[in-house]
């Protein structure tokens, strides 16, 4: 799926603009960490947001692998239990995620098992992507969830901030 594809909303608009607010969230998320300050920690600064089916914020996650010396420490996964422990169940449907890069085969995994209801993601891993560059996990046929994908979203931003932290 294209940047664009799937993003204008047939009732008239506002799901572009509503993925576009809800990625710039992650991409602060990315930088800053879910509390204020600049993290220095040496993780790859991706964020990610879970948003209740009324657009509420239930949880963040920043990647906090370095940090936490533990292997799943994704933001997905980290925002994913955040979520979870917040409305109490482990079940996120009608859930939207919203990710600065397109997500691991791990990742995508836990989006489906969690039967998240839409995934945003802004920047394409063609190294590790499971969301249509090297794998296309959460469309996958065989499985019995398959969310919404909007892919491409604020991908020059969310991309700028990956180029930063190599440099």
């Amino acid at each position: 799926m294209g940047a664009d594809e799937g993003l204008a909303d047939p009732a008239g608009g506002g799901r572009r603009q509503r993925h576009e607010l809800w990625m710039r969230r992650a991409l602060e998320v990315a930088v800053t960490g879910p509390e204020a300050g600049t993290p220095d920690d040496g993780d790859i600064p991706v964020g990610a947001v879970v948003y209740g089916p009324d657009g509420t914020e239930l949880a963040v996650g920043r990647n906090e692998r370095e940090l936490t010396g533990d292997p799943t420490a994704h933001a997905e996964i980290l925002a994913l239990r955040r979520a979870a422990a917040r409305v109490g169940e482990w079940r996120l449907d009608g859930c939207t995620l919203v990710v600065t890069l397109e997500p691991c085969t791990m990742c995508a995994g836990a989006l489906v098992l969690a039967r998240i209801g839409t995934v945003v993601f802004g920047a394409w891993e063609p190294k590790t992507g499971a969301i249509g560059s090297l794998w296309d996990v959460v469309r996958d046929r065989r499985l019995n969830h398959r969310p919404e994908v909007y892919a491409g979203v604020l991908a020059a931003e969310s991309a700028a901030v990956l180029r930063a932290f190599f440099r």
